[in-house]
């Protein structure tokens, strides 16, 4: 399985590609989802992860699929981990 070396916070798409072209802050987006500004500000940073409804609300603006925002923090996620998690002495199972 390949693995993109460098993923970008999902924090970091949503104000490059979207907050920024649209001149949309962080507060007002949080505003029109419905969330505490806090939320949104944070994800923008990188303080916090993206959750599950926050991916739903996200896609329902924006006019995306939530799965779109949650491959984004899984890819981010798993890249994290690998710098972090030794598994070279796990074995694989043989099947018998």
């Amino acid at each position: 399985m390949s693995m993109i070396k460098n993923p970008v916070h999902p924090g970091e798409v949503l104000s490059q590609l979207f907050l920024e072209p649209l001149e949309m802050s962080a507060g007002a987006l949080a505003k029109r989802l419905d969330v505490p500004r806090t939320r949104i500000e944070r994800l923008v940073k990188g303080d916090t992860v993206l959750t599950a409804d926050t991916a739903l609300r996200l896609s329902a603006f924006f006019g995306n699929t939530p799965e779109f925002w949650l491959n984004l923090q899984r890819a981010h996620d798993l890249a994290m981990a690998s710098k972090v998690v030794d598994v070279s002495h796990i074995k694989p199972l043989v099947a018998a």
